[in-house]
């Protein structure tokens, strides 16, 4: 895919999963239980000793399986991390702040990249570095209203907010509903998975919150 058809398919597909586990074989069970309830974009985050080891296993595994997925890889803070997940594969690239030097490497490569901002000004300086969306963090901090304020002098830049996104239908309706283009959700979605099919349908549910 190109760079544009992965911010489309972030558009169309808008939930993101936000994970990190050392163990390879429960991750891409989670990947799979995701997939199968619907999810297309796929945050794996670079939080432990053994993210790149992970990751680098799980690209193949989702080409090969999951073609219709895009992985792109979360928690990124330098330019050097930034270049060994794109060698190996990421799709996109997702920073919890903002830094200049991942930007670049972004920009060099032609990878989507979606820098963590929370001020106007974090916004307007993210985009004229190269960011193609951003990311609100934490969400939980500053509301839904604030995102809603945004849309005012904002209503084109698009955003993700991640941190305080809850997998229920009165958080999906509130974050999407003040304008939030996507939204990363992160333990909360996890924290019951069992069985794999009472998962997929979950997930299946989120979807239908946020149908027009």
């Amino acid at each position: 895919m190109t760079k544009e058809d992965i911010l489309k398919l972030i558009i169309e597909k808008p939930l993101v999963p936000v994970f990190y586990s050392p163990d390879l074989e429960h991750t891409k069970n989670i990947i799979q239980a995701c997939y199968e309830g619907g999810i297309r974009v796929f945050e794996f985050t670079n939080r432990g000793i053994l993210a790149k080891t992970v990751f680098a296993a799980l690209v193949p595994y989702v080409k090969q399986n999951f073609p219709e997925m895009i992985l792109g890889i979360g928690t990124i803070v330098d330019a050097k991390t930034a270049e060994d997940y794109i060698a190996m594969g990421a799709d996109f690239i997702v920073q919890p702040g903002t830094t200049k030097e991942v930007g670049d490497v972004c920009v060099k490569h032609n990878i989507a990249w979606i820098p963590g901002v929370l001020t106007p000004t974090e916004i307007y300086q993210a985009l004229a570095i190269g960011a193609d969306a951003v990311k609100i963090f934490p969400g939980s901090v500053v509301g839904s209203a604030y995102v809603k304020a945004l849309r005012g002098p904002m209503p084109d830049v698009k955003i993700m907010v991640t941190g305080g996104v809850e997998p229920t239908e009165a958080s999906l309706k509130e974050w999407f509903g003040a304008g939030a283009n996507a939204v990363g959700l992160g333990s909360q979605l996890f924290k019951d998975f069992g069985d794999i099919d009472v998962f997929k349908n979950k997930v299946k549910e989120l979807f239908t919150y946020i149908q027009p």
